[in-house]
């Protein structure tokens, strides 16, 4: 019987507690989330592009 009351009471919440955003929100913050992966994924790679001239650059000095 607990079981039944917990899966009522989180369906009663979802439907009446729970604020949903529009369509025209999450198209909003689901660009929001792309533009700012490409700008981390973008850093990210010139760190690594970075990183790896750095270290050619030493191992060059001692091979």
């Amino acid at each position: 019987m607990k079981l039944i009351r917990y899966f009522q009471d989180a369906y009663a919440e979802l439907v009446h507690k729970v604020t949903w955003p529009s369509w025209e929100e999450l198209q909003g913050s689901a660009i929001v989330v792309m533009v700012a992966s490409l700008i981390i994924a973008i850093v990210v790679a010139l760190m690594d592009l970075l990183f790896k001239n750095g270290m050619s650059g030493i191992y060059g000095i001692f091979y």
